[in-house]
């Protein structure tokens, strides 16, 4: 089928697979992520499992990592974009 690359790769020391770049690629997939594996019959299928509070966590680390800010530093100007956002979304403050 048009866009579907099958590939071999070898089941190493305590089951760890590497899936191929190009296919991690494809499917969107970046180190670190959550994956579900559903059996199939005799096939598996291998997805993103999607967590808000995982992806959060990620998009933080690399906010972190990209700017040379603290973890504190990012977090401390979250209550103000909340308050922000409220008054957008609802015309006044939250407390």
């Amino acid at each position: 089928m048009k866009g579907q690359e099958s590939c071999e790769t070898e089941i190493r020391e305590r089951g760890q697979l590497t899936i191929p770049k190009k296919i991690r690629e494809m499917s969107h997939l970046e180190e670190g992520q959550v994956v579900s594996i559903v059996p199939v019959g005799d096939t598996i299928i291998i997805s993103p499992k999607r967590l808000v509070l995982g992806e959060a966590r990620s998009q933080i680390k690399k906010i972190v990592k990209a700017t040379g800010l603290s973890v504190d530093e990012v977090l401390g100007g979250l209550d103000e974009e909340r308050q922000a956002l409220f008054g957008e979304l609802y015309g006044k403050k939250s407390r």
